[in-house]
């Protein structure tokens, strides 16, 4: 198994060592890494519905708040849209 001219405890060890692991990887299914993916994509899409809410949110409490600033500057005693 070692095409090396020096044999060496150590270096043996790590061939068989690689060895093993890059056959236990051909025989496994591939499927740990497609999971990883649908994994970030529905998290991508799950973000990304969350930061659209968000701005919807601030832009409506932000328009409330406006309306709340105008009334308040706005107070003469008339009521108007208030």
């Amino acid at each position: 198994m070692n095409r090396l001219p020096v044999s060496h405890p150590a270096l043996d060890f790590m061939i068989t060592h690689l060895c093993g692991r890059v056959d236990r990887v051909r025989r496994q299914e591939l499927s740990r890494g497609a999971s990883a993916v649908e994994w970030v994509v529905i998290s991508a899409i799950v973000v990304g519905i969350v930061v659209a809410i968000g701005f919807t949110i601030k832009g409506a409490l932000n328009g409330k708040a406006d309306d709340v600033k105008q009334c308040i500057d706005g107070a003469n005693g008339d009521s108007g849209n208030c």
